[in-house]
């Protein structure tokens, strides 16, 4: 075997061996030096900001002065390479060689591109440059929670108070298997109140809910959090729907006098596609199928948190069909007002979502290229939170248990 050939293993095996004893501040320079040996004459890694208008340079000591800081998603190659999540050319640094824009994803979740530059090129090169680029998304991924490095560079203002504890509160953005595809957001980013989201999985069962607690201070932030984990705690016991409703609204009442949120709690069958649902004052899911949508009608109970009765919840069921997309908002969504204007509106929301059919977009995709119109639409000025869920019923998948790392 040509000794080029173990430059890949030897690669990966080298970084594995040291990945998990160095800080996330020491990821550039590491990568850099091991990927040297393995003909990568340069390795860049851009991590995606909150918003993901921008893919920003996470600078070692080892770092090219010259190299780009902040890349446009909008219109540039590694911002396609990003959207899309295809590894794409980038310009050739010099004859002989070869330069590429590769994802970096963590399962699905997209946190940002690296550019590679190599002095050979050829489909080995190609799949070594996609192993590293996973291998490093894995270390982002479990460094970037306790690095304030990472959290100043996912930011381009300040955050106040409630969005720091939501945005940690609260799960990945983004979550696949075999069954679902899930993504989310809340804006405005940096200053949320009262909004928040939650999503698990328990076996064949998918596990959705919003929240929308009332007003816009750092207490609706508690108010959400703590509706949260009324929520998780009732549903790790085994509660159903109504139950955990019930256990949300004893809770809330437990603490506070005047607080109140409304929610939405889904309960997906991934093997049948049903899907099971609640709403306690808020707005009903939407169920899209391509270029169509569907308005879910139930009755609601009222909001959680009022004293009138949470529990006594309607749990009303749909059908969904393979690469079904249901939508979970808030009313900052559809209505929010520009100043002296009109509302967004459930019409335009819906408009806006089906002009990327599932079959096209992925849902992070949809909800970044969403989230942009909308603040567009707004000018870049909200008054009040705005949060979406998109969950895309993939079929049900092989029997949990019998998925091999080969079948991925």
């Amino acid at each position: 075997m040509d000794d080029r050939d173990n430059r890949g293993e030897r690669l990966f095996a080298e970084l594995l061996s040291v990945i998990g004893n160095i800080s996330f501040d020491d990821l550039p320079d590491t990568v850099s030096e091991r990927a040297g040996p393995a003909g990568f004459t340069d390795v860049r890694l851009y991590l995606g900001d909150v918003e993901r208008r921008a893919l920003h340079l996470l600078v070692g000591a080892r770092t090219d002065a010259s190299a780009e800081r902040i890349l446009r998603i909008q219109d540039t190659d590694a911002g396609r390479a990003y959207q899309y999540g295809r590894m794409l050319p980038a310009t050739t640094p010099s004859a002989g060689g070869a330069a590429y824009w590769v994802p970096l994803f963590n399962g699905n979740e997209r946190i940002g591109i690296m550019f590679v530059a190599t002095t050979r090129d050829g489909d080995a090169v190609r799949e070594h440059a996609r192993g590293l680029a996973a291998l490093v998304a894995l270390a982002i991924s479990t460094k970037r929670g306790h690095s304030d490095t990472y959290a100043r560079l996912n930011r381009t203002q300040p955050m106040n108070v409630a969005a720091e504890a939501q945005w940690h509160l609260m799960p990945p953005r983004t979550y696949t298997d075999s069954r679902v595809a899930i993504c989310a957001t809340l804006e405005p980013s940096y200053w949320i109140s009262g909004d928040a989201y939650d999503y698990a999985t328990a076996g064949h069962q998918v596990h959705l809910s919003i929240f929308d607690a009332m007003g816009h201070d750092t207490a609706a932030g508690q108010t959400a959090a703590l509706a949260v984990a009324a929520s998780r705690s009732a549903r790790r016991r085994g509660a159903g729907i109504a139950e955990t409703g019930d256990a949300i609204e004893k809770e809330l009442n437990r603490v506070y006098d005047d607080r109140y949120v409304t929610a939405l709690l889904i309960s997906l069958d991934t093997r049948s596609g049903l899907l099971r649902w609640a709403s306690f004052g808020h707005h009903p899911p939407l169920v899209l199928r391509g270029e169509d949508a569907l308005r879910l009608r139930c009755e609601p109970a009222y909001p959680l948190g009022t004293g009138l009765g949470g529990g006594q919840a309607a749990v009303c069921r749909h059908q969904l069909e393979p690469g079904d997309r249901v939508v979970l908002y808030t009313d900052g969504i559809t209505e929010a007002r520009r100043a002296h204007g009109s509302e967004f509106g459930l019409d335009r929301f819906i408009s806006v979502l089906t002009q990327y059919p599932t079959a096209r977009l992925s849902p992070q995709e949809t909800v970044r290229r969403f989230v942009h119109t909308f603040l567009d639409y707004h000018h870049g000025h909200l008054q009040d939170d705005a949060t979406v869920l998109l969950c895309d019923w993939l079929g049900p998948g092989p029997p949990i248990g019998t998925v091999s790392i080969a079948s991925r």
